[in-house]
């Protein structure tokens, strides 16, 4: 109950840190917040001609191609910008006391907001493919809430092991690179059936969670396995990154 006091209590705070990395994401540039949907729409078009070649365009590809763009960028940068959280924010630690989890909170949050504003790009794409939702579109309500709490646990962790491994961001930095691959975000899994190779998707949660918004946009439905799976991953992260996070916390002020 004292945490959850403490969190109201501190919820304008956190709502300006919010404000703050929003307003601070594309300052000086004259688009702004338009390159929220600029950026995944030139990045599909890109990956549709190339990829599109090389592995064979169905039906609905542009969509099947941003739609995992957006979701694995969303998770990027969400971990990336927490992780980055506690040592950026150093000097206000150093001088007042605020609780520290606002920092890598507020980062996935403004993340999220980028995110969400960015679905309209999906939306503008769906119409262009000509795809007419069915009711499978409800799958994208709880893959969302999977994505903001894996990025939020995972978030946690990483601010927490930045503070004392510095090498942490660029580690994080290949080993993200490697779940873009394991991700199938611009080629079709049944490509890797081949290759013996398919058994890696089954172990990304980024992967289940792209495939549970692709089957809400497109219109099939996908295993209740896939949901206990991303599950587990997500809240098993967010548990892990909450403990190591209040456990190490009082020792920021001494590395940062």
């Amino acid at each position: 109950m004292n945490y959850i006091k403490a969190f109201f209590n501190y919820r304008f705070l956190l709502g300006e840190l919010v404000k703050k990395g929003i307003r601070l994401k594309y300052r000086r540039s004259y688009l702004g917040i338009l390159w929220s949907l600029i950026e995944p729409l030139l990045m599909t078009c890109v990956l549709v001609m190339v990829f599109g070649t090389l592995f064979g365009r169905k039906p609905g590809f542009p969509l099947y191609v941003i739609t995992g763009r957006l979701i694995y960028s969303c998770f990027t940068s969400g971990t990336k910008s927490a992780a980055r959280s506690i040592r950026s924010n150093a000097p206000m630690i150093k001088k007042v006391y605020i609780p520290k989890y606002l920092y890598p909170l507020s980062s996935v949050i403004d993340t999220f907001v980028f995110f969400l504003i960015s679905l309209i790009a999906l939306v503008a794409v769906d119409i262009y493919c000509k795809v007419i939702p069915t009711w499978h579109i409800v799958q994208f309500i709880p893959a969302l809430v999977f994505l903001f709490i894996l990025t939020l646990g995972v978030g946690l962790i990483l601010s927490t092991l930045a503070v004392f491994f510095r090498d942490v961001e660029y580690l994080w930095n290949i080993l993200l690179l490697v779940i873009m691959y394991m991700s199938a975000i611009f080629y079709y899994p049944e490509r890797l059936l081949r290759s013996g190779y398919a058994w890696i998707l089954d172990y990304n949660p980024i992967y289940h969670i792209i495939e549970m918004c692709r089957g809400g946009l497109l219109g099939y439905s996908v295993s209740a396995g896939r949901y206990l799976y991303v599950a587990a991953w997500s809240f098993g992260s967010l548990v892990l990154g909450i403990v190591l996070f209040k456990k190490k916390q009082e020792d920021f002020i001494l590395h940062i």
